[in-house]
């Protein structure tokens, strides 16, 4: 029997590669709005939510130019933007031998739920996930990924002792053990923990292969 009947997945940077697609919609973002960031658009900044990277992005917590920015970088990003997302290599292999063994996948992502839901139909893996939960899926939008995760948990009745948490972050390590999951941590992706960064508890990840997650 696998050792965990659900599986709940990060998305960027850990299953998908969406940094070119994010970056170059920040970039049209602040060109449109014709602002210039304060610093580097590059890939570190990809995790947070789009509104708190914007403020980082920025310098400026203002609500107008908050919004400005943030339908500007709707309008670049959920149109052509997001088909520049690609899969980890693996990726799609690791979820279809899971999904095969019976076992449920979830995702819990920072992302949008809108082009979270694109980007899975775009890559052909909608059908392999139960259920798919992001930051704004409620208004006012769920506080951070610690918990969304809880919300998950009590939504769909799941045990913490048949689950398990996949991330390549440092905050996702932290929202599985917030919320007493096991807690595997993916070093492939550009936001990847590395090695020597792995907490006590935690489990490094090193490619995306099915059996080191269920044997």
């Amino acid at each position: 029997m696998p050792r965990y009947a659900h599986i709940i997945f990060d998305l960027d940077g850990t299953l998908i590669d969406s940094a070119p697609a994010i970056l170059a919609s920040f970039q049209a973002a602040f060109d449109a709005a014709g602002k210039t960031p304060i610093r580097p658009i590059t890939a570190d900044i990809i995790g947070p939510p789009l509104t708190e990277t914007l403020q980082l992005l920025s310098g400026s917590d203002n609500a107008d130019t908050i919004a400005t920015l943030t339908e500007h970088f709707k309008a670049a990003y959920d149109g052509e933007g997001l088909k520049q997302t690609t899969a980890y290599d693996g990726v799609g292999d690791m979820l279809a031998s899971l999904h095969s063994q019976g076992i449920t996948l979830h995702i819990a992502t920072n992302k949008r739920l809108a082009p979270t839901l694109k980007i899975l139909d775009l890559l052909g893996w909608r059908a392999y996930f139960d259920a798919i939960y992001a930051l704004d899926m409620v208004t006012p939008r769920l506080p951070n990924k610690a918990a969304m995760i809880a919300r998950l948990l009590s939504d769909l009745t799941i045990s913490t002792d048949t689950a398990a948490y996949v991330g390549d972050r440092l905050e996702d390590g932290e929202s599985a053990s917030a919320n007493a999951l096991p807690f595997f941590a993916a070093t492939w992706g550009y936001g990847a923990i590395t090695p020597d960064a792995l907490r006590a508890g935690w489990t490094h990840l090193p490619t995306p292969s099915a059996h080191l997650l269920v044997d």
